[in-house]
């Protein structure tokens, strides 16, 4: 049963990488949802005044890997205690957020938003925000830490978000 979830947790680069080696993800788009701007560019995104985060749409296959996972590895691979930014990256595009489809995805991921509470210290400050248009980033943004893994954003924030998902999520990895 394929599913799909669309989350925001800071640079997408980060959560594509992460969610790639799960096995049962299907597919990974990089996008932007959650503003006022149609079909917004990256480099719109990126001023913060579209009032679109930087998303993933992750598509899983339900059979293999259990929604609660999808969800559990998205609190473990950003830190949801942080408003609006995530490290250096500041900005409400890097905002952490979640962007349920209907109410069945609406339950599913307040309940994955009160488990992260239990082992975050401080207060998860991830919103819940009706999933509107999502667009499709650029190609460059799709996949962008396998075509890229020696460039030093990916070296030094996506490689340790990556390893923190394998070491949690070793009985899921590819």
């Amino acid at each position: 049963m394929s599913t799909t979830f669309v989350v925001a947790g800071g640079c997408f680069w980060c959560l594509d990488a992460a969610y790639r080696q799960l096995r049962g993800v299907t597919d990974v788009l990089s996008c932007y949802t959650g503003g006022t701007t149609p079909s917004p560019t990256y480099e719109q995104v990126c001023t913060g005044h579209t009032g679109h985060a930087e998303a993933v749409a992750v598509t899983f296959d339900a059979d293999v890997i259990p929604a609660e996972v999808i969800l559990d590895a998205f609190f473990t691979m950003h830190d949801p205690t942080q408003l609006n930014r995530q490290g250096h990256d500041v900005g409400t595009q890097y905002r952490s957020a979640m962007f349920p489809a209907d109410a069945a995805q609406t339950e599913l991921f307040e309940a994955a938003r009160l488990r992260a509470a239990e082992w975050w210290p401080g207060e998860v400050v991830t919103t819940m925000e009706p999933l509107g248009e999502v667009f499709p980033a650029e190609d460059a943004h799709q996949d962008f830490f396998a075509k890229n893994p020696t460039q030093g954003y990916c070296l030094a924030v996506a490689v340790p978000k990556v390893n923190k998902v394998r070491a949690a999520f070793a009985a899921y990895l590819r």
